[in-house]
């Protein structure tokens, strides 16, 4: 099984093929969505961990193999990605097969998340690589991601934690960010996300100046 975390500030289609192309590449059993209800390293998004729980639960309603984890909700302070692990593997055993799904813009800035080096103690890390982005080729981060680069699908069932996998997806050039300024401009980001969390942002009157 595997989380992917991230602020879902919307939720939109680029989020949604990527998450449902891993469960397919790696023969995931079931991948969840887990809002980060606190960012520790950018400022708090523009809407309440609530109402962004919400879209991602809308968004794969109809999707049995993707799901929302909304853990990190229930969870008083900055939400911490080690946290949210420690406590998924505390549920689930020491020996199922668990990954964190991430952005490779993530992957850039992993040296400021706290207790970054531990992460694959308690899971494999899947980087999908971004349209836009590339891996660092040396320093720190570049040495991690050699050291425990791992064979798609072999390398999460040869052990339940402690591989980095590369994915390559279908680039979907969709960002948050853009959706926001086209709803902050009064411009519609139709089909750029599902209908149904649309109506919810709508219903609420979300991202408005």
């Amino acid at each position: 099984m595997g989380v992917f975390g991230g602020t879902y500030n919307p939720v939109h289609f680029g989020h949604l093929r990527s998450a449902l192309e891993v469960v397919e590449k790696l023969d995931l059993q079931h991948l969840s969505l887990m809002p980060c209800a606190q960012p520790p390293l950018r400022e708090a998004p523009d809407c309440t961990a609530e109402q962004r729980v919400a879209m991602v639960e809308l968004a794969v309603a109809d999707e049995p193999r993707l799901g929302c984890d909304a853990r990190e909700l229930r969870r008083a302070g900055k939400s911490y990605t080690i946290d949210s692990l420690m406590e998924l593997r505390a549920e689930h055993g020491d020996q199922r097969s668990l990954c964190m799904v991430m952005g490779c813009d993530a992957v850039l800035d992993i040296p400021r998340w706290h207790r970054w080096q531990e992460l694959l103690d308690w899971a494999h890390i899947v980087v999908i690589a971004r349209p836009g982005w590339a891996l660092p080729q040396q320093g720190e981060v570049a040495q991690w991601l050699e050291r425990f680069r791992g064979d798609g699908a072999r390398a999460l069932r040869a052990a339940p934690a402690g591989s980095i996998i590369i994915e390559q997806l279908r680039p979907l050039p969709i960002s948050s960010t853009e959706i926001r300024q086209l709803l902050v401009t009064g411009r519609s980001p139709r089909y750029l996300m599902p209908q149904s969390v649309l109506e919810f942002i709508e219903q609420h009157q979300l991202y408005r100046p």
